[in-house]
This record gives C-alpha cells, sequence and structure tokens, in this order.
C-alpha cells in the first residue's frame, strides 16, 4: 500500500521517514519530494508498505501526530 504523508518539516529527513514508518511493518520505498531547483524539501514524501495491515496500522498511529513540531498528515495515497 502506498500512503502519502503531508505536512513535514522542511528539515525533516528521508531517513527519519523510512524509521517512523518501520516501526510499524516493513517498507519497501521512501520517497521524500524534493524541489528540482532548491534540493530542498516540499514537504511531502511517498511511503510503501507491501503489508496491507501494517500499512492501515501506521495511518492510524501516525495521521495527525507530531513529527519536528509539526502535525502530519497521513493517508492512502491516489494511484
Amino acid at each position: 500500500m502506498k500512503l502519502l504523508v503531508r505536512n513535514l518539516a522542511r528539515t525533516t529527513t528521508e531517513q527519519e521517514i523510512r524509521i517512523l514508518f518501520a516501526t510499524h511493518g516493513k517498507v519497501t520505498q521512501c520517497d521524500l519530494v524534493l524541489d528540482q531547483e532548491t534540493g530542498k524539501s516540499k514537504g511531502f514524501a511517498f511511503v510503501e508498505m507491501p503489508d496491507d495491515s501494517e500499512a492501515k496500522a501506521a495511518l492510524s498511529a501516525l495521521h495527525e501526530s507530531r513529527v519536528a513540531k509539526n502535525k502530519i498528515r497521513v493517508k492512502v495515497a491516489q494511484n
């Protein structure tokens, strides 16, 4: 299942996101979206988890949780 993570602090790294979601299950891919010109975070990322039940657990546990002072939003990504 592919999840969209929004409202990330610009300082949050891809590794931090991967670790955050890995506490709920296996993460196969984590992509922090970067601005092409500046190379800085755009404040959102995509996380892929192969097990739907683990992905749903991560979604419910992490949606509206605080990461680096920001309240993040997690939802199922549209394909």
